[in-house]
């Protein structure tokens, strides 16, 4: 493979075969986290936020599963590669929250929605990249290290399994592997999850999805001659890492970011080719616009705070069960649930 493509081209392969896996999970199986919340909250289904449960212990298997025979590095993952900090998970994880519940959509699920048509995402991806890259290398870089500082990790990786292993007589894999097999388990209690196989299923394609990506880039970054972070799905910062490389094509290269980006609005898109739901849709309403673009904003920022989004952190993060991933993915949650009762009820119920 190395011999027949470079590495940043494998690295984008790796990531749009993934994305794709997840386009497809978002469009044809409705896997969506605001999705899920909303249900949750106020459909009083919990179908799609069981499907989280299935697609997070199939990650966290097939996670440890790879480190048990060699074929990832837990260590040199992201999120195991730098030193948790609580206030950035708890912030950032509030920002991302809320924003998504504003823009309607994070920033998945408006990759998604682009694939088939929605304008409307398109606006708020654009908008949300920018806010991360301004956070992340530009003028608000300096204000957010200063509040936020990245440090190397420990000489113990900062994952609920090798704490675990140091109090246990068990190896780290045997319990990373045995936590991934005990969320399924509780997840399975779900009586309308058993009864729907083809939520089952996407919920596994979508844990599949995030363990190709730590598989893949571990790969190339052992056989490889150039250093690669090993890295899985988070649509933050890589969607202004794409709108960076469309417009410096010529002296920049693709990466796993750009590839999984791609790779999800091609995935949806072939799925609403095959559900015929494609159309083009977009905003007829000035408040609802601005209302999208401030939730932008907050989701950019929020999550190079937090170090990823609702997926980076609730599923990339969480599958090599790093600290933050809990504390970030309850946030989350926490400020998606603010957001909607702001949206449904306004402020008048928090008075």
């Amino acid at each position: 493979m190395l011999e027949m493509f470079s590495e940043p081209t494998l690295m984008a392969m790796a990531g749009l075969f993934g994305g794709i896996l997840l386009g497809l999970a978002a469009r044809i199986g409705r896997f969506c986290s605001l999705g899920a919340i909303e249900d949750l909250y106020y459909g009083a289904s919990s179908v799609r936020f069981a499907m989280w449960g299935i697609a997070l212990g199939v990650a966290i298997i097939g996670t440890f599963g790879l480190s048990s025979v060699g074929a990832l590095a837990l260590p040199d993952t992201l999120y195991l590669a730098i030193a948790w900090n609580p206030w950035a998970s708890v912030v950032g994880g509030l920002m991302f929250g809320y924003g998504m519940a504003l823009a309607g959509n994070c920033g998945y699920g408006a990759l998604a929605r682009l694939g088939c048509g929605d304008l409307r995402s398109f606006v708020i991806l654009l908008v949300m990249g920018m806010s991360a890259y301004i956070a992340l290398g530009g003028p608000m870089s300096s204000l957010r290290l200063a509040l936020f500082p990245i440090e190397p990790a420990a000489e113990t990786p900062g994952s609920i399994a090798y704490l675990l292993a140091s109090y246990l007589p068990f190896d780290l894999h045997v319990i990373g592997i045995a936590i991934g097999i005990a969320i399924i388990g509780v997840t399975l209690l779900h009586a309308g999850l058993r009864k729907n196989p083809a939520a089952l299923c996407w919920g596994l394609i979508v844990g599949v999805a995030i363990v190709s990506g730590w598989a893949f880039t571990q790969w190339i970054s052992t056989h490889g001659f150039a250093p690669h972070v090993v890295i899985s799905h988070t649509f933050t910062a890589p969607v202004g890492e794409t709108v960076l490389y469309f417009m410096t094509s010529s002296g920049n290269s693709v990466s796993f970011g750009t590839g999984s980006v791609l790779g999800v609005i091609l995935g949806a898109f072939i799925g609403c080719l095959i559900k015929g739901h494609g159309r083009w849709e977009a905003c007829d309403d000035p408040r609802e616009l601005r209302r999208q673009i401030g939730g932008a904003v907050l989701m950019g920022f929020g999550a190079v705070i937090a170090v990823g989004c609702s997926i980076g952190q609730g599923l990339s993060a969480f599958s090599v069960l790093a600290y933050g991933a809990p504390v970030t993915l309850a946030c989350i949650v926490i400020g998606a649930l603010i957001g909607l009762r702001q949206l449904v009820e306004g402020f008048r119920r928090f008075a």
